[in-house]
């Protein structure tokens, strides 16, 4: 979230003014004066590699702003003495479990009263912005006169991924600083931005680099820094009619992507600038009740677990990663996908295949791909072009730390190049493979370090989906699991640790959702109808339109392997299915497939009412079934590790938590009496496992 060099700087090379006095009574606060008599108060929470924001927090700014008070000082900078950034934002914790609307208004009005306390100080303050200023961060900053962003700095409310929005007085902040319809864009997508584009909109007074910051200071204190001031025309936008018009285009572009049922921060954000835009002070209280309307509900609670158990994900890949060189055999979808992703995160990587054409045509996407994410720093974008290293012989298997095969889904093909590459790697080096659902125990036959082989499964498409599979198997040396681990955290992905077995936990679990749509497509019903009842239920795609994302013929073949290996008593795939995979109709990538794709979208008719009642549960039961079954098998022994897989690596709906925590919401009991009267109506596929007893009522 902020540039290279900046993440090497320790808190000495950070512009934080003179030394504090010795009889300071702050834990998380340091109060210093610098020769011009201009405070510093720097950020430095106890206990925490990143500030947030916390009651205790909050509560020594209180205070700080009290010694203000007693000896006024020319001006007040703001800023962290933290490597990472400014203010990650508020502190999480101390939204879990929230459940009296009551509580969390009075919780927020003493904090709405802290940072107007600090926006009311008749001194100049500056916030100094480097690394990240996000959420509660960015509030803070908004409260004072001037912010400064050091090179590097980025900005941002992410509220709404946790199901709020701003509550420390942002929405009105932000909205009346700049372009109100920027800032209600920028809130409702929780999108961040560069310095550059903060300076653009407004955001920030001005953009130096670090050395420049004492400069910029006495500037800001001076006078000197000229803020821009919102437009006549950025005032018209907030008046009532312009509001109104503005609000209902909003919603309509939140509906696509955020059903109203499902997530309701969007809408209580537009409907409380609606409401109150252009009356600062009003919505600024308004923003309380709304805020903590929000907190309560199952949405933004459910969210904020998806947040721990991404953090909880994050701790498994714990520790410094030991790979600098991947080599990736298979160039391919996938295997040119990870070998960009790697080299995009700083590895070098050689990229090998049996033909030159494949690697090309990973070289382009890369290019692509770089050239989205990358936009704003062409220099990071060249680096990770160097770092890409096209290996049509081979030769980089002798230098890597890390070996990848991310060759097709067929056992003896793999087993054949790990007979070639093998006896090539240096001692000490890991060999991986990609494979979807073949388990470790087949693959590791013939190899003389059978216990340095791994299952790294990553997710299509590897730049957006976090989560990496990381399988083990019954001979696999501990140190390796764990560097596997470190290494797909050094690469920005969450890894889930799993046991080796037919699908692992993601497509073991997806699969019976999968064959399920197949067998309603049997019984008649649309498939726009099928899709609709699983995305009513909060899933980001219906299970046809996923089939077709994936591909036919990969789902063919993880669901016929399945079906070999478990003796599951999941029907087998329809002969129309083999037959539209035999004809290469395989779905988007074809153009064709269960559904015609015309610009990399499904061709959809009108859905008609739900007429089946049973569908959304004849879809997603079967997938709770089988993670309870994981869990009872030990392919994973987290409970939380299977919510955070099925949410990261199959975009199980966010907002209920998870599989397996949606079932205990419901009611495990309730869970179990619907797949025995499933059972009864549609087939034994769907008896209740015996792993659910171990999960309770």
């Amino acid at each position: 979230m902020q540039d290279a060099a900046l993440a090497l700087l320790a808190p000495r090379d950070i512009e934080l003014g003179p030394k504090p006095a010795p009889d300071q009574p702050f834990q998380h606060w340091r109060l210093t004066r610098d020769a011009d008599n201009v405070a510093w108060a720097i950020l430095d929470k106890a206990g925490s590699s990143a500030n947030t924001l916390s009651e205790d927090v909050l509560a020594e700014l209180d205070q700080v702003l009290d010694r203000l008070d007693e000896d006024r000082p020319k001006g007040l900078v703001i800023r962290s003495a933290k490597p990472a950034g400014f203010i990650a934002g508020a502190d999480v914790n101390a939204f879990r479990g929230a459940d009296d609307v009551g509580v969390v208004e009075q919780r927020m009005a003493r904090a709405h009263a802290i940072v107007d306390r600090l926006e009311a100080l008749t001194i100049p303050t500056i916030a100094v912005v480097h690394g990240y200023a996000l959420g509660g961060g960015l509030e803070i900053a908004l409260a004072c006169h001037t912010r400064i962003a050091v090179d590097g700095a980025r900005f941002g409310f992410p509220e709404v991924q946790l199901g709020l929005h701003p509550g420390l007085g942002g929405t009105a902040r932000f909205t009346r600083l700049i372009d109100p319809l920027q800032a209600m864009s920028l809130m409702l997508t929780g999108k961040t931005v560069t310095a550059r584009k903060a300076k653009a909109l407004g955001l920030v007074d001005t953009v130096v680099p670090e050395r420049h910051v004492k400069a910029a200071v006495q500037a800001a204190v001076a006078g000197r820094l000229a803020a821009d001031r919102p437009s006549l025309m950025d005032r018209l936008k907030e008046s009532g009619p312009a509001r109104r018009f503005a609000a209902n285009r909003m919603r309509a572009e939140a509906e696509k992507e955020a059903p109203k049922a499902h997530y309701p921060a969007p809408y209580a954000l537009i409907d409380l600038w609606e409401a109150h835009g252009g009356n600062f002070e009003i919505m600024k209280t308004a923003e309380i009740g709304s805020f903590a309307r929000l907190m309560v509900t199952g949405t933004a609670q459910n969210l904020i677990r998806v947040f721990f158990l991404r953090e909880m994900m994050k701790g498994l890949a714990s520790g410094p990663s030991a790979v600098k060189h991947v080599h990736v055999i298979g160039a391919g979808a996938m295997g040119g996908d990870i070998a960009a992703w790697c080299a995009w995160s700083g590895l070098t990587v050689t990229l090998t295949d049996v033909k030159a054409e494949p690697i090309g045509g990973a070289v382009k996407r890369a290019v692509e791909l770089f050239g989205k994410i990358g936009r704003d720093d062409r220099l990071k974008v060249r680096d990770a072009l160097d770092r890409l290293i096209p290996d049509l012989r081979g030769d980089g298997a002798r230098r890597a730390d890390l070996v990848i095969e991310a060759a097709p889904e067929k056992i003896e093909l793999k087993q054949g190049l790990y007979a070639k590459v093998a006896p090539l790697m240096k001692p000490g080096a890991i060999l991986a493979t990609n494979t979807s659902s073949i388990p470790l125990e087949t693959l590791r036959e013939g190899l003389a370090r059978p216990e340095r082989l791994v299952g790294l499964h990553f997710f299509n498409p590897v730049s957006r989906m976090q989560l990496v599979e990381v399988v083990r198997h019954d001979r696999l040396d501990p140190e390796v699991e764990k560097a596997a681990r470190a290494f797909i955290g050094a690469i920005d992905r969450l890894p889930a640790p799993a046991k080796s077995a037919p699908g692992f936990i993601v497509n073991r679990a997806l699969t019976p959702y999968l064959i399920e749509a197949m067998t309603l497509l049997d019984e008649g019903h649309a498939k726009e109808t099928i899709d609709a009842a699983a995305e009513a239920f909060g899933m980001p795609v219906g299970p046809i339109e996923l089939a077709d994302q994936v591909g036919l013929d990969i789902c063919l073949a993880v669901a016929d392997m399945l079906g070999r290996e478990l003796n599951w008593p999941m029907p087998e795939a329809p002969q129309w299915l083999r037959d539209k995979v035999a004809a290469k109709q395989l779905g988007k990538k074809t153009g064709q497939g269960l559904y015609v794709w015309k610009a990399g979208q499904p061709v959809k008719t009108p859905v008609a009412a739900q007429a089946d009642p049973d569908l959304a549960d004849r879809l997603i039961l079967p997938m709770l079934n089988v993670c309870a079954t994981l869990l009872r098998e030990g392919v994973s022994e987290d409970a939380d590790v299977i919510d955070g897989a099925m949410i990261f690596g199959a975009g199980f709906a966010p907002f209920r938590g998870g599989p397996l925590h949606y079932a205990r919401q419901r009611g495990v009991a309730d869970v179990k009496r619907r797949l025995e009267a499933l059972a009864k109506a549609h087939g034994e596929r769907f008896k209740p496992d015996a792993g659910w007893d171990a999960l309770g009522s």
